[in-house]
């Protein structure tokens, strides 16, 4: 198939027309920093739909090509193909000045961006797009995102799967189809600004090793230092860093890179040099020593209490269908910061039960409805009351949304127009205690009048909802099929995203963050704090993805998860003065990989003031991992919220 025998038909408009470069990638791994790419293609069109170019090739990535029975690239067809310094200034050309669109876009970014630092070149792209990222907006009635689905579902011929060059073609029809329903649907394009790349922001550092015993708390006066504690070093010292911090390490104690509340001891030489370190122990309450006697206490460091091993011979449980309520000896939120604001709020106890999916008696079971209007406390109301009756609160305008409630100055929001163009039924709040049958007249709003009309069928088929998670809800994961080795019991799925969606906003950016917990609800270390400056952690086992500004992912490899690790926290936080009572609700959903089906979603409001949230947590359970939608909101910032679990952000 050639894209210049079939008609593009971007829509006209300037959000729509751009200059475009579709690429796909063939890789040795899923690891952008190891691997290499076997194979790249790259097509451009141009604001007027046509194709103005295309080229594709194998690559001699001078590695073992991984796993060839998902590429088919043996390291024979591979032989004597050029390598990537060799053609990276024809792709860069290529991807000069234009848009690079891919299927998980990231994953295609990340490992061209390596692939043009190793030819000691920059990758020349501004903005990305990831018509992945774009279908989760748009939300087409599939039963996955993958790539085959979706070109099934728009009608685009597919080949040869995971063959770059049919791949990219493929994307091409994808994003024909995905850009006029973002226009049909009045959808913002989400577009990620990608800034040139410095390495040693994103590369992630080695692994390091966890340390084996849980914290006993701060030194007492005079010590002695017990295995498992937090030891921060600040300034300058007569003996090596790496040397105190290997002995120390090797002793059982627990090497920090910041200070925080959870800190047992700040060791320096210079206690007064008003450095962040000191400053934050003096602050805390942290006690504070000089090198030569850590160097003394380090001779008789005492025995610590290990980690709790994770169960994994209990017997397990057939996880239950639907939502869970919530146990309450687990129910724990996060550590309220040791000075928290006035207005924070507190979560309700979840509900007694939780609300089975398939309760026919829930008259919006399987429907979407968008609240438009109200101030934000009706509105929140209004959503809760949608989650109640079984269906699920959209945030956004979506091909999923099945109804429209209006609160007051509704009619004034900016998607108003496209509702009453797409004939969306519209319901005044009434209609939320005692909703209508699909098929029955309803009372419609549109912009400047007030009638009746009926209710146009909505009842396109679409795969099975994902299950509906009421603030404080909780749901188990699903283990994987087959049978464990004897005494051993089922991981988890070898990767869940946690994607997090917003109403696009102009007056302030929102940033999703993770924090590794163990059973002290402490980070470990350092580095099992995820944010946009650190986005992977060490070993890779959870990282950030950006979809949009309007869209971030937290993945996690739970299988990979040292033992130690009880919980996994998702939050949000407002970079600057706004509040999530300006943003509005977020919705989580949570997916197994990349682009399979959800399982589960949660659309949780703030109350007015908050400027941070905690969204949901991964929890272990005996075996099993867990997911509960939190709903927690902070007046503090980001930095307080951190601190919390031990980290703390520099100014």
């Amino acid at each position: 198939m050639s894209l210049a025998s079939a008609p593009f038909g971007l829509p006209a408009t300037d959000e729509y027309a751009r200059d475009w470069a579709l690429v796909d990638v063939e890789t040795s791994g899923l690891v952008a920093r190891r691997d290499r790419v076997l194979a790249v293609a790259v097509v451009t069109i141009g604001p007027d739909g046509e194709q103005t170019g295309e080229f594709s090739t194998l690559l001699d990535p001078g590695c073992d090509p991984g796993p060839v029975e998902v590429h088919g690239l043996t390291a024979e067809r591979l032989r004597g193909a050029p390598t990537f310094d060799q053609v990276a200034g024809r792709i860069g050309a290529m991807l000069q000045d234009r848009v690079l669109v891919a299927h998980n876009a990231q994953f295609d970014y990340d490992f061209l961006a390596h692939e043009f630092a190793r030819a000691r070149m920059w990758l020349p792209v501004s903005q990305r797009l990831c018509t992945l990222a774009l279908n989760r907006q748009v939300d087409p009635p599939t039963d996955d995102m993958k790539l085959g689905t979706l070109a099934a579902h728009y009608g685009v011929p597919q080949q040869r799967a995971h063959d770059a060059l049919d791949d990219t073609r493929v994307l091409a029809g994808i994003l024909r189809a995905s850009l006029r329903e973002a226009a049909r649907l009045d959808l913002p394009l989400p577009l990620v600004s990608c800034p040139p790349r410095a390495e040693s922001q994103f590369t992630p550092k080695p692994p390091k090793t966890p340390c084996a015993y849980r914290n006993p708390g701060r030194m007492a006066p005079g010590g002695p230092l017990l295995q498992g504690m937090k030891i921060a070093i600040s300034g300058e010292t007569a003996h090596a860093r790496a040397e105190l911090t290997g002995r120390a390490v090797a002793a059982g104690l627990n090497m920090m890179t910041s200070v925080s509340r959870h800190t047992s001891v700040l060791v320096t030489n210079e206690p007064t040099s008003g450095s962040t370190k000191a400053r934050r122990a003096a602050a805390e309450g942290v006690p504070v020593i000089d090198e030569p006697t850590f160097l003394r206490l380090l001779d008789d460091v005492r025995s610590g209490t290990a980690h709790e091993a994770t169960t994994t011979s209990a017997p397990i449980t057939p996880p239950t269908k639907g939502v869970q309520a919530a146990e309450p000896e687990s129910f724990t939120l996060a550590p309220a910061p040791s000075a928290p604001s006035p207005g924070t709020t507190t979560v309700p106890a979840p509900r007694q039960p939780g609300f089975p999916a398939h309760d026919l008696a829930r008259p919006l079971t399987g429907r979407r409805v968008l609240v438009l209007g109200g101030d934000h406390t009706d509105a929140a109301a209004a959503r809760t009351r949608v989650v109640e009756l079984g269906g699920s609160a959209a945030v956004n305008l979506s091909a999923g949304v099945t109804d429209v409630v209006v609160l007051a100055d509704g009619e004034k929001d900016r998607r108003m127009n496209r509702v009453v163009a797409l004939q969306l039924p519209m319901h005044e709040a009434s209609w939320l205690t005692s909703p209508n049958a699909p098929d029955t007249t309803v009372t419609t709003v549109t912009t400047g009048t007030t009638g009746t009309t009926n209710t146009p069928d909505t009842t396109a088929a679409r795969p099975k909802e994902p299950h509906v998670l009421p603030r404080g809800g909780v749901i188990d994961l699903p283990m994987p099929s087959g049978t464990p080795a004897p005494g051993s019991a089922p991981g988890p799925a070898p990767e869940w995203h946690l994607t997090v969606s917003w109403a696009p906003q102009s007056v302030c950016e929102i940033d999703v963050v993770a924090f590794i917990l163990d059973e002290d609800e402490q980070v470990t270390f350092d580095e099992d704090f995820i944010f946009y400056g650190a986005p992977e952690s060490p070993a890779g086992t959870v990282r950030l993805l950006t979809g949009g500004p309007a869209e971030q992912t937290i993945a996690l490899d739970l299988s990979a998860l040292p033992p130690a690790t009880r919980k996994v926290v998702v939050a949000a936080a407002i970079d600057g003065p706004a509040t999530f009572g300006t943003v509005g609700p977020l919705q989580i959903g949570a997916a197994p990989g990349t682009s399979g089906p959800p399982l589960t979603r949660a659309t949780l409001d703030a109350a007015t003031t908050e400027r941070t949230l905690l969204l949901g947590e991964f929890y272990r359970r005996g075996p099993l991992w867990r997911l509960r939608a939190v709903g927690q909101g902070y007046d503090h910032g980001l930095d307080a919220l951190a601190r919390g679990y031990g980290v703390d952000i520099a100014d």
